[in-house]
This record gives C-alpha cells, sequence and structure tokens, in this order.
C-alpha cells in the first residue's frame, strides 16, 4: 500500500487506522472513532505528537468510516483515497463499499484502495489509469445501470443496459494505460485489479 500514499497526503485516521499509518512512518491529521481497537501505547503516543483525537462512545450509529469521511468532508478535501477497508468482515466491507454511494460524495474523487485492488463508484464518467492486462470489472451496485459505454478494454460497451444479477462485465481487460467508463444513470462498481508485477519499480501516482 505505501507506493500509493505519499509523504504529502493528510491522513485521517478511523480508529485503529491510526496504527498502520503509525507503521509507515507517519503521522495522521487527526484519529476519529470511538477507539475501542486503537491500542492505549500508540493514542499517548498521538496525543503526545500533536495529532487531534476526536473520540465518540461505543454506542454509536455511525461506523468509524463513516464519522471519519464527516470528518474529512468537513476539513474541505476533496479527493479520498480509503484504505484498509477491505476484507475481514463481510459485513463491514458491504457497508463500506456503501459509503461511497453517497449523495454528498457524487462529485467528489472517492476511491478505495488495498494496493492491488482500487474500487470506485461510477456515476457519470471516469478514466482509470493502469497498464495493458489489469483487471477491470464492472458491477451494478443498487440497481440497474443505463447507458453505459466504455473504450480502452478489449471486451467493450456502448449504451448497455445492465442488470444487477448479470455478470458479463467481470473480468474484463485493459488494452492500454487508461480506460474509460460513462454511465447514463445507476451507480456502477468499478474494480481494478492491478497486476502487480507490471508495477514492480513503477512510481504510482495519485
Amino acid at each position: 500500500i505505501r507506493r500509493i500514499l505519499l509523504p504529502g497526503d493528510a491522513f485521517f485516521a478511523a480508529d485503529a487506522g491510526a496504527s498502520h499509518i503509525l507503521r509507515l512512518g507517519w503521522l495522521p491529521e487527526m484519529v476519529i472513532g470511538d477507539l475501542d481497537s486503537l491500542p492505549e501505547t500508540e493514542r499517548k503516543k498521538l496525543q503526545a505528537s500533536g495529532v487531534r483525537i476526536v473520540q465518540y462512545p461505543q454506542d454509536k450509529d455511525l461506523t468509524d468510516l463513516e464519522l471519519a469521511i464527516n470528518k474529512v468532508l468537513e476539513e474541505g478535501y476533496h479527493r479520498i483515497l480509503i484504505v484498509a477497508a477491505l476484507g475481514g468482515r463481510l459485513d463491514m466491507t458491504l457497508s463500506n463499499l456503501n459509503l461511497m454511494t453517497r449523495p454528498d460524495l457524487k462529485e467528489l474523487d472517492v476511491r478505495m484502495d488495498d494496493g492491488i485492488e482500487q474500487l470506485q463508484i461510477v456515476r457519470g464518467k471516469a478514466l482509470i489509469q493502469g497498464r495493458v492486462g489489469d483487471t477491470i470489472s464492472l458491477i451494478p451496485w443498487g440497481g440497474a445501470v443505463e447507458m453505459v459505454t466504455t473504450s480502452g478494454l478489449r471486451w467493450p460497451l456502448t449504451n448497455a443496459h445492465l442488470e444487477l444479477f448479470e455478470t458479463r462485465t467481470v473480468s474484463n481487460e485493459m488494452l492500454g494505460d487508461q480506460a474509460e467508463i460513462r454511465v447514463g444513470s445507476g451507480c456502477l462498481l468499478c474494480i481494478h485489479r492491478r497486476k502487480i508485477e507490471s508495477y514492480e519499480g513503477q512510481d504510482q501516482k495519485e
């Protein structure tokens, strides 16, 4: 994951996300959550370093990630990369993916990434930067998706109608360094899986 994070980025940690940032050798701008999974030693280190900590009660209505996204929006950021939010628990993973469909995120650049796969919700137009042979899967999210057109992929679509239960848009391939996806209406989950060996020694710029 290190190669997709830059030292100049502003890091906001959802609870124990602060532990990951510390292990990378950086400090978060802010830690948000109920802090039930953040070790006390690391919390003290963060406090001693002047990191802002916003603690909520454990009996709360929102997940730590949703609280963190709210804080990021309050701070005025328009590009959000969410890491370490995939895997572990299926309920949390699905909930995290659904967070990207929030109406107030529609005009922002919001993605999830684990270093191998990058996920985003396409509403309108999206450009995917990658390499030849990278896998692109498009999954209707929340309902049917209309007028789907793609370019730069081995199997292109033109004004396609995609139903929620269809699988024909799984495991497409990039033909070059860029692919384009256009959606007329609905939400399309785009999963970009990198061929990691083709990125070895390359700088990844977000």
